[in-house]
């Protein structure tokens, strides 16, 4: 038995490792159609993954201990299958894309010449309002985060407080207050990953069996599994125009009789119909919380886009951290990858969440923390935001352009212009969202249909997220769906 050494390639670098063939000599199958097979198997198997670089021929001869031709007469018959492919002054590699054979075969070649395959437009997803991350400053976050890893790997650094980098939580208490009008200390502020990262958080510390959540319907379904996780209970209050029925929510709070520990709600922009809460229905809100004693859960995720008028202050800025647990995130400013986000809450609710943050993971990602903390004491994340504004009025002002001016559309679909925010929630007239829905995948539109939003049943409207796409991809997206709509 013979050994040779195969190089993986992974980009531009060669990794080597070791693998063994076994040739038979004087047997009824020859060594080129032995080789050949062994080296299928072994692309089959995956040892040997697509990229992979081969030894050249007289070194991978002499360690199998065989004549050159045959592993020249091997590679060529793999090659015109399509299992390997030649590069010129490189050598030969396990081809990207392998044919759709079971085994290979030297003694029978399969035809030349394959049937055209039918290759789809990828999937364009609408389903949620994403920003768009080819207008991030990515490359500033990069030489910041480089930076910082620079700075930690200096100091031989690495475990930092649960709760997060001060630095950062000193400038986000300053950017709330000054922003947002919220009256808080960098000691009420706990760094998380992303706003879900905070659900979590906060579900596992603060919650237990028994317990009861209130949570609006439609509504944020990845919030209901965080606080079922931790074991309460969710009861759904519906939503209208106005957001949160309240009055349906006292009603709830004296059904439960001290059992209703939180209520979850999106406030500014509403999730996922981006309507605002009236101020009568907030202050309803706050009232019902010192009533029945419980803990306000305010989710601000997109507080950066209003596009007329003045935003509405956060709940927290009129109640305080004494009822209302602030939830923010840095996702929609930056990119869905960038899972940074922060809580702002009373000390005690910060230790407990510390305590829990120990248990489970110890620390958050001080690295990027402290990237962050630059890009915000350097002003690049402000001047990102008034950018990113601007886009996404644009954007929404085209799309909506877009509805009103064709018939189809207009026809069919009916909505409401948010504030802001970087969704439209769109209510169809006449056709079930799952019908609707399966046309669209034949367009190659990706959207979830209403029941995506609610705990039970069906509902006939969609949220259409717009800030990932410039107007040349809206104005074909409304192509699609006016196709949709006419069918």
């Amino acid at each position: 038995m013979k050994g040779s050494r195969i190089e993986t390639v992974r980009g531009p670098v060669r990794r080597p490792w070791r693998f063994d063939l076994v040739l038979e000599r004087g047997g009824t199958v020859s060594q080129q159609t032995q080789l050949a097979r062994a080296l299928v198997q072994e692309i089959q198997r995956g040892r040997l993954p697509p990229g992979s670089m081969l030894p050249g021929s007289r070194t991978l001869a002499t360690q199998l201990g065989v004549n050159r031709k045959v592993v020249v007469a091997a590679v060529e018959e793999l090659v015109a299958q399509g299992w390997l492919e030649t590069l010129p002054a490189s050598g030969t590699r396990v081809a990207a894309l392998l044919p759709p054979l079971a085994v290979a075969d030297t003694e029978v070649r399969p035809p030349r010449t394959a049937r055209p395959v039918r290759s789809e437009a990828p999937l364009v997803s609408i389903t949620d309002g994403l920003p768009d991350t080819r207008i991030a400053p990515l490359e500033e976050l990069a030489r910041a985060y480089r930076r910082a890893l620079r700075a930690f790997s200096r100091t031989a650094s690495g475990y930092t407080d649960a709760v997060g980098d001060p630095g950062l939580r000193e400038v986000l208490s300053g950017f709330v207050n000054q922003a947002r009008g919220l009256s808080t200390t960098s000691a009420e502020v706990f760094l998380t990953r992303g706003s879900q990262g905070a659900l979590g958080l906060y579900a596992l510390s603060m919650l237990t069996r028994g317990h009861v959540v209130a949570a609006e319907t439609p509504g944020y379904a990845p919030a209901w599994r965080a606080f079922e996780f931790a074991g309460a209970e969710v009861v759904h209050i519906p939503v209208d125009g106005g957001g949160m029925r309240t009055d349906i929510l006292e009603e709830t709070a004296r059904t439960l009789r001290g059992r209703l520990k939180a209520v979850y709600v999106t406030p500014h922009h509403q999730y996922p119909t981006s309507v605002s809460m009236t101020p009568e229905r907030r202050m309803h809100l706050l009232h019902l919380a010192e009533r029945f004693d419980f803990t306000v859960l305010e989710d601000d995720y997109d507080y950066e886009y209003h596009f007329e008028g003045n935003p509405l202050l956060p709940l927290h800025a009129t109640a305080g951290s004494r009822r209302v647990v602030y939830i923010a995130s840095l996702s929609k400013l930056l990119a869905p990858a960038i899972r940074l986000g922060y809580l702002v809450a009373s000390p005690e609710c910060i230790r407990k969440l510390g305590e829990t943050r120990t248990v489970l993971e110890r620390q958050g990602d001080p690295v990027l923390e402290r990237a962050i903390a630059e890009l915000f004491e350097d002003g690049t994340l402000q001047q990102h935001a008034r950018r990113a504004r601007r886009v996404y009025k644009e954007r929404r002002d085209h799309l909506l352009g877009q509805l009103s001016g064709t018939p189809s559309l207009r026809a069919g679909l009916a909505y409401s212009v948010p504030t802001g925010g970087l969704a439209l929630w769109l209510r169809l007239r006449q056709r079930s969202a799952e019908s609707f829905a399966a046309r669209a995948r034949e367009e190659r539109l990706l959207i979830a249909p209403g029941s995506t939003y609610l705990h039970e049943g069906r509902l006939a409207a969609l949220r259409f997220g717009f800030a990932a796409h410039d107007t040349d991809e809206l104005s074909r997206i409304c192509d699609a769906l006016s196709r949709c709509v006419s069918r």
